[in-house]
């Protein structure tokens, strides 16, 4: 179970006609009796924000940090769509307020697929039969991830508990994501719900916190999309915990999450964490370890498993952060295969072992102060290519 976990959520999925074939292309999720309880967003950084991110944005704002249901739907962003497409984007949420029993701005929408196709507004006849769909259980949970999905494999779950004083809270969560993964965040969408009880401020910063730990601690290439949007729903129907216990929760499904989708990555045989400690700061150590893991000639080391710790120097020395060569070292697996900036014996066969593995570790340390940073990323494989050499 995913979103539905948590007590006082249901779901629902569907197909109404923006894929071909009848895939399901709409997925709700909502509180069961329709009331609006604490919500919280994180929203992409690109100006080119998608028209259901400028409405989720201002529903937001207008209940004051309330929703009592989400609605996604896959194979078209509604992003560089003009008017027209603020208008699909606002019609859907009425539908949906509609068949909940809510107000249109206590309905937020995510959207994915193609940038810059109009949305085909005759699909909005197909809608109310799958808000009335709507149920509890694992099984919506499931449909709802599944019909999110767009070049994804396969549907991304996550659930987590808390239990403090007697009370017992559940965090769950679902996501789509597989390419155009960069900070901030990802061609991606993610609804985390929980039946903690807390106040919309409380959601929003222990969100903006999960997300910098997670969504924005990731990279497959670089790119950032125009639709991102996580979003935080609490029915507060389990009872209080504490702030920061419920925060790790909240962290712990979206690490998840974010390691299923760099798994998940267009093309990717491999996902690799980048670990760099021993900078100056933590910030510093987190751009260093972006920079590696962006770099494209350590993501095809990383698919031809040739561990390459050249190009990983190269990248270290070029991300703007103190660096001294003489004082850095490299290690692949726990296997040092640099250290003070020159090569030095080490089981070959060991680090080998490592690198045809699934999961790639790579270790750097600047040995110039204390700061640690680490960022999940996968190789570039030729399916890569061939998914993004034509739109998609």
């Amino acid at each position: 179970m995913s979103v539905t976990a948590p007590l006082g959520f249901v779901a629902a999925a569907g197909a109404i006609g923006i894929k071909a074939e009848g895939e399901p292309d709409m997925a709700v999720v909502a509180t069961a009796d329709g009331r609006a309880v604490p919500a919280a967003g994180v929203f992409t950084q690109n100006l080119a924000a998608a028209a259901p991110v400028q409405v989720s944005r201002e529903h937001l704002g207008t209940s004051g940090g309330h929703a009592a249901a989400v609605v996604l739907t896959s194979g078209n962003a509604n992003a560089a769509t003009g008017l027209a497409g603020m208008r699909a984007a606002r019609r859907l949420c009425e539908i949906v307020a509609a068949g909940v029993g809510a107000a249109p701005e206590e309905v937020l929408v995510c959207q994915t697929g193609l940038i810059g196709v109009p949305f085909p507004t005759g699909v909005l006849d197909a809608v109310e039969p799958v808000v009335a769909a709507r149920a509890p259980g694992a099984r919506a949970g499931r449909a709802a991830a599944q019909a999110i999905m767009t070049t994804d494999t396969v549907r991304k779950e996550a659930v987590a508990h808390v239990e403090a004083g007697g009370v017992r809270c559940t965090v769950g969560g679902m996501a789509k994501g597989a390419a155009m993964l960069a900070p901030h965040m990802a061609t991606m969408l993610a609804v985390v719900t929980t039946d903690a009880a807390m106040a919309p401020g409380t959601l929003r910063a222990l969100l903006e916190s999960a997300v910098d730990a997670s969504f924005n601690a990731m990279t497959v290439d670089g790119c950032t999309s125009t639709n991102d949007t996580v979003l935080l729903l609490a029915s507060g129907e389990a009872g209080a915990v504490p702030e920061d216990q419920l925060g790790v929760a909240v962290t712990a499904v979206c690490r998840s999450l974010a390691e299923q989708m760099v798994a998940d990555a267009e093309g990717a045989t491999k996902t690799a964490r980048i670990v760099v400690v021993g900078a100056a700061s933590d910030a510093e150590a987190h751009a260093a370890a972006r920079k590696v893991a962006s770099s494209l000639l350590v993501k095809c080391s990383l698919n031809g498993e040739d561990p390459y710790w050249g190009r990983v120097v190269s990248e270290l020395g070029s991300a703007g952060v103190a660096f001294e060569l003489g004082r850095t070292s490299v290690s692949y697996g726990g296997i040092e295969v640099c250290a003070r900036g020159v090569a030095v014996p080490h089981d070959a066969d060991a680090v080998a072992a490592h690198m045809a593995g699934k999961v790639v570790d790579i270790r750097c340390d600047l040995g110039m102060g204390a700061g640690e940073g680490a960022v999940l990323t996968s190789d570039l494989g030729y399916g890569y290519i061939d998914e993004n050499r034509t739109t998609s």
